[in-house]
């Protein structure tokens, strides 16, 4: 009766052996074209495509204005849902060397780019990271931000 196997245990959140390198498990190369975007160059897109919103915004709305605010956010929002199933990506990631892609592969559509925008918007999600740098809307819309 000994001889017989155990089952095995359920596998517990936070089990998981962390990866040696962001992109590991997602089956991405440690660095080059298409390894995960790293920290640095996602911080210095974001500040590129909040500075592009910014200046587009005064257009619109004087600069000490409320709705320039408003109007700045708009525009960010607008920009990354319709440049990211276009370009690959916001202006921010094709200057810094970045795409936004699909973890299954192909075109990342439309409603990716929305999902992953609107939980970007909310700010604490981006907060929220794996070990593969994947922020949380990142992995709810399914895709990854690499480099090329």
């Amino acid at each position: 009766m000994d001889d017989m196997p155990q089952p095995s245990q359920p596998r517990k959140f936070g089990d998981l052996a962390p990866s040696k390198w962001p992109g590991e498990r997602l089956g991405l190369p440690e660095d080059g074209p298409r390894s995960v975007g790293r920290f640095g160059r996602r911080v210095f897109a974001i500040l590129i495509d909040w500075g592009v919103a910014m200046v587009i915004a005064l257009l619109f709305a004087p600069y000490s204005s409320g709705a320039y605010s408003w109007a700045t956010y708009v525009i960010f929002v607008m920009m990354q849902v319709l440049l990211i199933p276009t370009l690959g990506g916001s202006v921010g990631h094709r200057l810094t060397g970045m795409r936004v892609v699909p973890i299954a592969g192909g075109w990342v559509g439309w409603w990716r780019p929305i999902v992953r925008t609107v939980l970007l918007a909310l700010v604490i999600p981006v907060l929220v990271w794996d070990s593969d740098q994947r922020g949380f809307h990142d992995k709810i819309a399914g895709t990854v931000l690499v480099r090329g």
